[in-house]
């Protein structure tokens, strides 16, 4: 797929074109994944950096690269904290929030990496109730 697919933080300040197609779609279950996106898992698209045209807000976006090797990086709205893609510093890879794509990339996640870290709770969300608005949260 060749197609422009936008993109966004939450406020809608940060906005982006990304464009097809895309190398890969990973979950990662890794630790420091879980603690980036504060969920169970990253769902990141990759790809390259020519792939990439922002449209507002770069200006309002931080990186966070850790002093320590090994550690990942990240790039957030700093008006709403909502991950948006950056370059990563390791492989010069365009890494995509896929959370942030406001249509299909169509591209599938391709596997589950770092699946024994996975959250102790993950493996119970796939028979959780499903509902299609928000459930009553007081029950």
């Amino acid at each position: 797929m060749n197609e422009e697919i936008r993109g966004s933080c939450l406020c809608g300040q940060v906005r982006y074109i990304v464009r097809g197609p895309f190398d890969a779609f990973h979950i990662c279950h890794c630790s420091q994944c879980r603690r980036s996106t504060g969920t169970a898992h990253a769902s990141n698209i990759f790809s390259t950096k020519e792939r990439l045209r922002w449209l507002s807000g770069e200006e309002l976006t931080k990186r966070y690269d850790p002093d320590q090797p090994g550690v990942i990086s990240k790039c957030f709205c700093t008006h709403c904290g909502s991950l948006v893609p950056y370059i990563s510093a390791s492989s010069g890879r365009l890494i995509i929030p896929a959370g942030g794509l406001e249509s299909d990339p169509g591209i599938r996640p391709q596997d589950n990496i770092y699946w024994p870290d996975r959250a102790d709770w993950y493996d119970s969300v796939v028979d959780a109730p499903r509902y299609d608005t928000e459930a009553d949260l007081e029950s």
